[in-house]
């Protein structure tokens, strides 16, 4: 007997907003499958405003309001039966964040949770993480964003600690990250891991993932230190112009790629590790996984 259920999940970042609807398939017998129907990318960049002038310009709160809007209807054709809509970084910093809120609320019906680094660490370490790694091996995990980024090692299969660092591209594009954050970073860092003989880290968020697709490597197959570093090298010699027109990067990847790449070799260099593995995961699977074990709330409801 085959059950399938749609559930979604919404991801409202700091560099972009996405809708992540997938299929979650119930076989008597077998484990549950989340597969993947369909992911929209939207990228309003709430940071820019909210890290600048702290908080949501009226051009962005309209695009953000017709964006959910657009997600509302999307949800209802597919038919999802659950979703949960979370916020990070720019939203819960954001002077009118709990107003930009209610105010989706009032005109969609959609509900928006704004949640604190550590739970969206924790979320993002709900994913099916355990398919990717090797209990044996320890590794650091590392998802970033626009606002933020959040880190956690994993060490034979277990989460032995998670912390969330104001280091984000939008930030760091903005002149906005200080050298005391990035040293409370690397310290960090070496605490954690300098407990164990080799560390692997594992990194998600688009920035990592263009970079993987670009390589050309296998799925399941790591990149090194070394190819990191040359691509991060690389990409300095060209102007923004010229990473979307000779690159083919999209004009809202072609700045946060660059320091996107500098966090992840960061966090290779002060964990010591040589490979960094991407499986393409990342807070809205991790809600998806979340909403099925039922240890989030959500919703069921669309208006």
């Amino acid at each position: 007997m085959l059950n399938i259920q749609k559930y979604a999940a919404i991801d409202i970042g700091s560099n972009a907003v996405r809708l992540l609807i997938s299929n979650i398939v119930e076989e008597k017998d077998k484990s549950t499958r989340f597969k993947k129907s369909s992911l929209v990318r939207v990228p309003i960049r709430l940071g820019a405003d909210v890290f600048v002038n702290e908080a949501i310009s009226k051009k962005n709160t309209k695009r953000i309001l017709d964006t959910m809007l657009a997600f509302k209807l999307l949800m209802k054709s597919h038919g999802v039966v659950k979703y949960k809509a979370c916020a990070t970084s720019a939203m819960r910093e954001a002077n009118n964040g709990k107003k930009v809120v209610k105010k989706i609320l009032k005109e969609t019906g959609l509900h928006i949770d704004i949640i604190e680094g550590e739970e969206e660490a924790a979320i993002i370490a709900a994913t099916d993480l355990h398919s990717y790694i090797d209990a044996n091996k320890t590794y650091l995990y590392v998802d970033v964003g626009g606002g933020s980024t959040e880190f956690s090692v994993i060490h034979n299969a277990e989460k032995t600690a998670s912390k969330s660092f104001k280091i984000g591209t939008v930030r760091l594009l903005n002149d906005m990250v200080k050298k005391e954050a990035w040293k409370e970073l690397e310290d960090w860092i070496k605490l954690e891991t300098i407990k164990y003989d080799k560390i692997e880290v594992i990194g998600s968020g688009g920035n990592i993932n263009k970079i993987f697709k670009v390589s050309g490597k296998s799925i399941g197959k790591p990149l090194s230190y070394f190819y990191l570093t040359s691509y991060y090298n690389m990409l300095q010699t060209y102007s923004y112009d010229e990473r979307i027109s000779v690159l083919d990067l999209n004009q809202d990847r072609a700045d946060v790629i660059i320091p996107a790449t500098r966090i992840y070799l960061s966090a290779m260099k002060w964990s010591g590790a040589k490979d960094i593995y991407v499986p393409k995961i990342g807070l809205a699977d991790g809600i998806i996984k979340s909403m099925y074990n039922n240890t989030v709330s959500s919703h069921t409801k669309l208006k």
